[in-house]
């Protein structure tokens, strides 16, 4: 029988073979044994209240039972081929009738890939070198997404900064950055390098800073003027803000989207999904054409795991149920900070969120950096302490938390709430 190592032993052997002793993802302190509904337990025993949920995926939490079925299923038939397979047809029809620009579907296995390839895509359609994102948007691992994505040196727009070693010099000439939120800017960037601009890749919601009333629709209209793709990043989005994503929530279409987290049902799955003339650029042939290939691109566990949950999220009430349960949480945690005079922000949306400690509302990246840093910090290491598992930036919501989940958030706010009163 195997010792049963705790999370300090797991961490010494961890260190010995793993850069910084973790996966480079979440606090490498802490080692997850398993996850069950709403709840997830460490190699200590302790058990939490899920608000990461994977980074996103496990929307209708963990081990549902009939994603659980499907998936047990599939993996007695194969459980991957390199080959087309009907789950992933099915998923991509299913993506196809879901989201609005959804016209064709090309599968990946993450969301840095996909926004990679978007971008990519972009270039080979219009013959255009330069890629806008706008200051402290996550688009991946890619050298491009790593540019300006968490600067911690503030310089003039539109000009990049690295948040990257490894990054050739190059890359930063192509890549401008505009402040989200800012439609005069981006009109007078656009009006400069509008003809140079291949794409616009932009985060319906950036990390937790709502696009304000009119934003994406002037992004939509800029993009139209100069002939620039707009590329939507909804790793994140899709199908958490409702069934057909942001675009949906938004009535913005763009020309492209990046889907991933929901769409795998817990299972590396992702996609770039567009109109259906810049997707035949991965067709083969022709002198634009776009080479992409990977070996578990539209793996048959993962479609089918994405197919189940996408299935349950169309039933009545399913969205309604999560839009109260982040409700009733960004709720809870505002009220015990404001009862206690703390100043904060509320940031994000029901679906998703954070507390940020300052007194003026966040716009962009710059107004968040400008937040209390500490503070936050100081709570969200309370809330773990109380029973809430959750990352330093976000707050993911599950469709599987209970009254008793509430509860216990609501005591793990108020500690955490007087820590950071002093």
């Amino acid at each position: 029988m195997n010792k049963i190592l705790s999370q300090t032993e797991w961490a010494e052997r961890a260190k010995a073979v793993l850069p910084a002793g973790g996966f480079g993802n979440f606090d490498s302190r802490y080692f997850i044994r398993e996850g069950k509904g709403s709840r997830v337990w460490d190699e200590d025993g302790k058990e939490y209240v899920d608000l990461l949920i994977g980074s996103g995926p496990m929307i209708l939490g963990h081990g549902h039972p009939e994603v659980l079925e499907v998936v047990l299923e599939q993996v007695q038939k194969g459980m991957t081929f390199f080959a087309n397979n009907a789950a992933g047809v099915e998923l991509a029809e299913e993506i196809c009738r879901a989201v609005a620009c959804a016209e064709k579907v090309r599968y990946v296995s993450t969301g840095s890939e996909a926004d990679m390839y978007a971008m990519r895509l972009a270039r080979a359609f219009t013959g255009r070198e330069k890629i806008l994102k706008f200051e402290g948007g996550y688009h991946g691992m890619s050298s491009e997404a790593q540019m300006s994505l968490a600067p911690a040196r503030l310089v003039n727009f539109p000009q990049a900064v690295p948040d990257s070693a490894g990054i050739p010099e190059g890359v930063r000439a192509d890549m401008l950055i505009a402040p989200y939120n800012d439609p005069d800017y981006l009109e007078s960037l656009c009006a400069e390098h509008g003809s140079e601009i291949a794409a616009i890749i932009i985060e319906p919601l950036q990390r937790i800073v709502p696009a304000e009333p009119g934003f994406l629709e002037a992004v939509r209209k800029i993009c139209d003027a100069h002939g620039i793709v707009l590329i939507f990043d909804e790793v994140v989005t899709g199908f958490r803000f409702g069934y057909g994503g942001a675009q949906e929530r938004y009535g913005v279409t763009p020309d492209l989207t990046t889907l991933g987290k929901v769409i795998g049902g817990g299972f590396p799955l992702a996609a770039i999904a567009g109109r259906a003339d810049i997707m035949a650029l991965f067709e083969k042939g022709g002198d634009r054409w776009l080479m992409q290939v990977g070996t578990l691109s539209g793996n048959p566990v993962a479609a089918v795991a994405g197919l189940k949950t996408m299935e349950v999220l169309r039933r009545d009430g399913q969205y309604d149920r999560l839009n109260a349960n982040g409700a009733r949480l960004m709720e809870m945690a505002s009220q015990s900070l404001t009862a206690r005079g703390v100043p904060h922000r509320a940031a994000g949306a029901p679906e998703m969120f954070e507390i940020i400690f300052t007194d003026r509302d966040i716009r962009n990246y710059r107004d968040v950096m400008q937040a209390d840093a500490g503070k936050l910090s100081t709570y969200n290491e309370v809330l773990r302490e109380k029973g809430l598992f959750k990352s330093d930036g976000k707050t993911y919501i599950s469709l599987a938390l209970t009254e008793a989940d509430m509860d216990l958030a609501k005591a793990a706010y108020e500690a955490a709430a007087d820590a950071v009163a002093g």
